[in-house]
């Protein structure tokens, strides 16, 4: 095991969930961020490396002596971030489960641009592909989904939102994460990280509802193309919150996959949704 990873966008979401947990346990990181001022405002403790990863003299100056990295910026910098850190042992790199959409955009581009890069490479390591994460600091996916449901409460889906999702509590994503950096990768490798099974969308929204003592809504079916018009009509109301064509396209598509390589790999077996929510709901009081 590497003594200390160097944590690419440690001031991020995932970045900082993990340098929390690091700092916990009493295990050294070496923090590196964009913005010196973000990575302040979360509180932690110590002096980042700053780079741009956009700019490859300062990722080589950042990165250059890191013995191990662990990346949470998004999965299109693996190639600059292979390319800054020559010396470095292993890498595990957080990906995403938009890599097997339908309707790829730029982010699931550029995340399966990523993998590619890290594959071809051959360097040790790992990237971690999660389904939706939920639970994080600032994470929006739940608490939007209920501030939609405080002002409506008839919910129009696509196919009526039998689509399967699979989210992840943030813990969860850290677990792995640090099970990661523990294991001894002989090559490139990947793994998708999951809740630990699909659902309904439905089934989704009324759990949402739940965790925030809302009346159960009424989920009605509606075509994706009308549910992307209204959405379209919706901006101009700004009390709406906001819902692009992506996404409402993915609300179509199941999004359910095999954790057995998570569970028999990092060793980790996720937390249910109703009790990631619980959790969530807990920290925010």
């Amino acid at each position: 095991m590497v003594a200390q990873y160097h944590i690419v966008g440690a001031s991020g979401r995932s970045g900082a969930a993990l340098c929390r947990s690091l700092l916990a346990e009493g295990e050294r990181y070496v923090p590196v961020v964009r913005d010196a001022a973000r990575w302040a405002a979360t509180g932690l403790p110590g002096a980042p490396l700053v780079a741009d990863l956009t700019d490859p003299a300062a990722l080589r100056a950042a990165l250059g002596h890191a013995a191990g990295v662990v990346s949470c910026a998004h999965a299109r910098h693996a190639p600059a971030i292979l390319a800054a850190a020559q010396g470095a042992e292993t890498f595990v790199f957080l990906g995403s489960t938009r890599k097997f959409t339908r309707w790829p955009d730029a982010h699931g581009r550029g995340v399966l641009a990523g993998e590619a890069a890290f594959l071809a490479s051959g360097r040790r390591g790992v990237m971690l592909h999660p389904t939706m994460i939920f639970g994080a600091q600032g994470e929006d996916n739940v608490q939007r989904l209920a501030k939609f449901l405080r002002w409506l409460p008839v919910v129009p889906l696509p196919n009526g939102g039998r689509a399967l999702v699979q989210p992840i509590h943030q813990d969860d994503v850290t677990r792995c994460l640090r099970a990661a950096m523990r294991a001894e990768w002989g090559g490139p490798e990947t793994v998708v990280i999951a809740g630990p099974a699909p659902m309904p969308y439905t089934a989704f929204v009324r759990a949402v509802a739940r965790a925030y003592s809302l009346a159960p809504p009424r989920v009605v079916p509606i075509p994706a193309v009308l549910l992307r018009t209204a959405a379209r009509l919706a901006t101009l109301l700004p009390f709406v919150p906001r819902v692009g064509a992506g996404e409402i396209r993915r609300l179509t598509e199941d999004k359910a996959f095999d954790i057995s390589c998570m569970r028999a790999v990092l060793g980790v077996d996720p937390a249910d949704f109703e009790t990631g929510l619980s959790l969530m709901r807990r920290r925010a009081r």
